[in-house]
């Protein structure tokens, strides 16, 4: 009687374990972590070029930082023409006198209203340069959001656009009496892809 029962505690302990262990692995298929576009955005925004990389699209990340390294040598070549400038007419204009022998050059070079206009032309320059980084920066982060978004959908050749000649004969209450019109008619066929996940 002590062993049937032994025997039979110790079957019950195993069938429990294994229907946990199923149960366990079922939930882990089932609740299968879809992409989340969220996150694409957080990446993108705390690294440039991290989101377009959880969206597995390595290629655009080289455009992220060709873009970034483009945008930062503009502005800071705008910007060191600007502190040159100002200098140039600071020291023209007696403000300062302790600057550098290509800074007297510049200021000899030209007058003091040409200075001004050089000074603003780079400094606006390079304001304008830090903006269109901010943009850049915003784009990265829209393009990583999108393309989270579009990360499960099928974009393939099942995807199509059909363009066809329409004839479209209405009849009115006799038969002698019936309109024809003609147009396009534009079909599209859009799929979602099948992502493997059902309730």
């Amino acid at each position: 009687m002590l062993k049937r029962l032994l025997i039979l505690s110790l079957m019950s302990f195993v069938a429990i374990g294994n229907s946990m262990a199923q149960a366990e692995a079922q939930q882990a298929t089932s609740t299968q972590e879809k992409h989340n576009p969220k996150k694409a955005t957080l990446y993108s925004a705390v690294l440039p070029g991290l989101g377009q990389a959880y969206n597995k699209k390595y290629w655009k990340i080289p455009i992220v930082y060709a873009g970034i390294g483009t945008i930062y040598y503009f502005a800071d070549m705008n910007g060191d023409s600007y502190r040159d400038y100002r200098k140039a007419y600071d020291y023209k204009a007696g403000i300062t006198t302790d600057v550098d022998e290509d800074i007297k050059e510049i200021a000899g070079k030209y007058s003091g209203e040409n200075l001004i206009t050089l000074r603003d032309y780079y400094r606006r320059n390079m304001e304008l340069s830090w903006i269109i980084m901010a943009l850049w920066y915003g784009i990265n982060i829209i393009d990583a959001t999108v393309d989270a978004h579009f990360f499960e959908y099928d974009i393939s050749d099942d995807l199509t656009l059909k363009i066809e000649p329409v004839i479209h004969t209405n009849f009115g209450e006799t038969a002698y009496n019936y309109n024809c019109n003609t147009g396009i008619s534009l079909k599209s066929i859009f799929k979602a892809m099948n992502t493997g996940t059902s309730k």
